[in-house]
């Protein structure tokens, strides 16, 4: 049934921003289990649930395949590592380590098409993103040590929740 959706149309296409936006099934679904996991993590009964060690790659083959089929891997992964019961440096280094292994992967298959079509690319966009790259783990490297567990769950929250709105509404 979900590999139907992906197939699918959107479900609604409207202007807004000066932009033309569409709202396709794979992405609403998506969306609503993030806000599923923001709820988690703002209901006061559920804020202490944790995901023990069993549970792991469970959520990893889930956030990897729904992360597939929506683009959405490192909020679907923030948003499953974040009830692992991790302390706060291990959370950010598995998010690293694992983001840095999908990266990696994910150049030796685009880079034959990078170089040959080396010409068409935007180096000025391409230099802003590494560079916000770099800037994003000095300042995290920086201030991971005066943020609290709570403060980077209610972050991921926060984040999660901008993410689901925009797929939802078809920002995204």
């Amino acid at each position: 049934m979900l590999l139907q959706l992906f197939g699918m149309g959107p479900l609604i296409a409207y202007t807004a921003f000066g932009r033309q936006l569409q709202v396709f099934p794979v992405n609403l679904v998506v969306g609503l289990m993030l806000l599923t996991f923001v709820l988690a993590e703002l209901l006061p009964r559920l804020r202490e649930v944790s995901f023990g060690q069993k549970f792991l790659p469970l959520g990893g083959a889930l956030s990897g395949f729904f992360g597939g089929l929506s683009g959405m891997q490192g909020a679907l992964r923030s948003a499953f590592l974040v009830k692992a019961g991790l302390s706060k440096e291990a959370f950010v280094a598995t998010g690293v380590v694992i983001a840095c292994l999908i990266d990696i992967s994910r150049l030796g298959v685009y880079a034959k098409l990078v170089i040959a079509d080396s010409s068409r690319l935007d180096y000025l966009l391409l230099s802003a993103a590494v560079l916000s790259a770099f800037a994003g783990a000095f300042l995290g490297n920086r201030y991971l040590n005066k943020l609290t567990m709570h403060g980077i769950q209610t972050v991921v929250a926060i984040m999660l929740s901008l993410v689901a709105v925009g797929l939802i509404v078809g920002l995204l």
